[in-house]
């Protein structure tokens, strides 16, 4: 039914969400495990602790990137990457900051809440690319600041060229695959709207149930992975 839905509705865009990174051993801020047991993420992961306390939000984001450094793509991944490939994916819209899309073989990835293996001075807007060789506590080779986190904190707006991008791709959808999210954070949780509101349909595949559920053409709440390593086997 999904790859019948893929092909019978171009252009497919895909959402992600923390779902799809979990799937690699990536637990998210709401679960209890690994370093959320330390850290309180509404206390590191704002902008107003890296301003109060750049060393300790640094000592956060320090943890998370060894966490990244075992992690893998997933099938999840994988199949998003080869429906890409295939044509059949014309891009992909992610709330994931650990770019394993890119390692899996995405190419069209548009990072919303941005990416944690990057930095930027928001002193002077110089961006770093790969911070781990900056660390423990990364500064701007151009002012000596200390570097921000290259994702979207708490009390940060997205990126207005990145969320301008994701809203025209929801809206000119024929189908928006939304894979992994609970589609509960703004203004993300908007795009499945948008594609409804413009005509589009959605397909989500998502362990627990969202709001949108109702309105969808198909909802699986199924593993990511297994879902979509099927949906490509089937195309």
């Amino acid at each position: 039914m999904l790859a019948e839905l893929i092909r019978a509705n171009q252009p497919c865009i895909a959402l992600t969400g923390a779902g799809v990174s979990t799937e690699s051993g990536i637990p998210d801020f709401r679960s209890a495990e690994g370093i959320w047991k330390r850290f309180d993420p509404y206390e590191v992961a704002s902008i107003d602790a890296f301003r109060r306390d750049p060393e300790r939000v640094w000592e956060f984001y320090g943890l998370r990137l060894d966490v990244l450094r075992e992690a893998r793509p997933n099938p999840a991944h994988v199949a998003l990457a080869e429906l890409e490939a295939r044509g059949l994916v014309a891009a992909l819209i992610t709330q994931n900051v650990d770019r394993l899309h890119a390692q899996a073989g995405s190419r069209d990835v548009i990072e919303v809440h941005g990416s944690v293996g990057s930095a930027v001075c928001i002193a002077c807007g110089r961006r770093e690319e790969d911070v781990r060789a900056l660390l423990p506590l990364p500064r701007c080779v151009d002012c000596g600041e200390v570097l921000k986190p290259g994702v979207v904190m708490f009390g940060e707006l997205l990126p207005g060229d990145a969320i301008d991008r994701a809203t025209a791709l929801a809206q000119n959808a024929g189908l928006l695959l939304v894979v992994g999210t609970a589609l509960e954070v703004w203004p993300v949780a908007g795009l499945p709207a948008e594609t409804l509101e413009h005509g589009g349909k959605l397909a989500i595949v998502n362990r627990d149930p969202t709001t949108y559920d109702e309105g969808a053409a198909l909802v699986l709440h199924r593993s990511a992975g297994e879902v979509l390593a099927a949906c490509v086997s089937s195309i």
